[in-house]
Order: structure tokens, then sequence, then C-alpha cells
């Protein structure tokens, strides 16, 4: 299996910052963890180099979480000169009362646009569980948004 490695940068560093709020903790532990990921080569043509690359790339997070044990609001990714500047904090906001399961979810499968399958292995659940709890999600935030008279 190939894979774009640019384009699993990207998504993983996405992943990371969603989980530190920090940009450069969360550039830090995308490099450690595509070192890591090359470091331990028996992966990369298994068919699970995705999979493993988020398996490290959460660890690395949880560890870096257990160090900080503290929450850093971030603002800099909301564009204030952007038309949809409401849209964007009306998101925010609804994705804030979500349970991080939930917003984990959310952001793997249709930000990151990790398969189904792969997202099953990295939780240890079923497919079926799997396309079941990111269809709580989206209602669970589509119920946040409408009761912001959002949609």
């Amino acid at each position: 299996m190939f894979i774009d490695l640019e384009e699993q940068y990207d998504k993983i560093y996405h992943y990371c910052y969603f989980k530190v709020h920090q940009k450069e903790t969360a550039e830090d532990i995308t490099q450690e963890t595509f070192l890591r990921f090359f470091e331990s080569s028996n992966y990369i043509n298994t068919g699970k180099a995705i999979q493993y690359l988020y398996t490290i790339a959460r660890n690395l997070c949880i560890d870096e979480y257990r160090k900080q044990k503290k929450e850093v609001l971030d603002y800099e990714t909301v564009d204030i000169y952007s038309e949809d500047m409401i849209t964007q904090i009306s998101v925010r906001l609804a994705l804030s009362q979500l349970s991080e399961t939930d917003r984990e979810l959310l952001l793997l499968r249709y930000v990151n646009e990790v398969p189904i399958s792969v997202i099953s292995k990295l939780y240890g659940i079923s497919r079926f569980a799997v396309y079941r709890k990111i269809s709580q999600a989206v209602k669970n935030l589509k119920g946040k948004l409408g009761k912001e008279d959002f949609i």
C-alpha cells in the first residue's frame, strides 16, 4: 500500500493541533510521529501505515497532555476578516460542547478523511460501531447548531 506522505503529514498535523491546541507543539509532535514511524519500518508495507501513524500521534498527544495538564484556547485559527466569522465561531462553540470522542471522530472522518476501517482498528471497535458513533456525533453537532438557530 502506497501512502502520500505529504498528505498524511498535513492530516497528522491537523489531528495533533486538534488535540494540543498549540501550533508549535503540534508541529513537534507531528515530526516526532514521522520519526518514530520511519524508525519502525515493519509497519510501512503491511497496509496498516495510516493506523500506525495515528496511533503514534495519539500516544504522543496524550503524553503532551499529561505534561501540560491545562487547556489552551486558541483564537489564531478564527479568521476575523472572513465573511463567515460568525459561522466559524458557531461551529467552534457547537464542537466545544461535544465530547472529546465525538470531536475526534468527526475530525478523523470528515476533516482527515480517515477510512472507517482504520478508525475501527484505532478504537478497537467494529465498523458498525464506528458508523453508529459518527452518526450520533453528527446528530449531536446538528442539535447544538440548531439550538443557536444556525441551521
